[in-house]
């Protein structure tokens, strides 16, 4: 359905294997290529304003390879708490605290996404409450020992186990908390 795309050199910047499985879903070719990228933020931006800003400072950090013909897509989730983001847990410790922080309790994920080219640069975010059951210690300490959440914002995957037994219910799109909404992708790369 995307067609118009097949002239393109469609690039997802991204090393997650989530937001790749996520992007073949849309049956289009793309290449992978990563960059290290300072994903610090001003501290005054609001909470939900973050992903979008990494999300554009991570399309920065490509701007050389864009020509005519090439697309790049970058992405940023982040888990957010009341006021607080939950960033990627450090260690085991780390991911278990965050879990037992969002055990019980809903929180809102929020995925930014920037799609340049060379005459374009679109940015949005889209965001999902999520809620998690009351989990018991042994569940949060089997879940981040064995999965090791350690590259997950929050410190868990929707799409494993943690998911499976934990989410009650999400409000929003799953795929936005995997790490790509791919519906508003999609809907943007048409007008590419």
């Amino acid at each position: 359905m995307l067609d118009h795309l097949t002239d393109k050199r469609i690039i997802l910047a991204s090393k997650s294997p989530r937001r790749q499985e996520l992007l073949k879903g849309l049956d289009i070719d793309f290449d992978i290529q990563t960059r290290e990228v300072d994903e610090s933020y001003p501290a005054q931006i609001s909470p939900k304003k973050v992903p979008e800003f990494l999300a554009e400072k991570k399309a920065d950090a490509f701007n050389d390879l864009l020509t005519t013909d090439t697309i790049i897509i970058t992405s940023d989730t982040i888990v957010i708490q009341g006021d607080t983001i939950l960033e990627k847990p450090g260690n085991v410790e780390e991911g278990k605290a965050m879990i037992r922080q969002l055990s019980g309790k809903s929180h809102t994920v929020v995925t930014g996404v920037c799609i340049r080219s060379k005459e374009k640069n679109i940015h949005f975010s889209d965001e999902t409450k999520v809620q998690f059951m009351e989990l018991e210690e042994a569940e949060i300490d089997y879940y981040v020992r064995k999965y090791k959440p350690f590259d997950k914002a929050g410190s868990y995957g929707v799409q494993e186990w943690i998911g499976y037994i934990g989410i009650q219910q999400l409000t929003g799109s799953y795929y936005t908390v995997m790490g790509l909404p791919l519906h508003k992708v999609y809907a943007h790369l048409k007008t590419f």
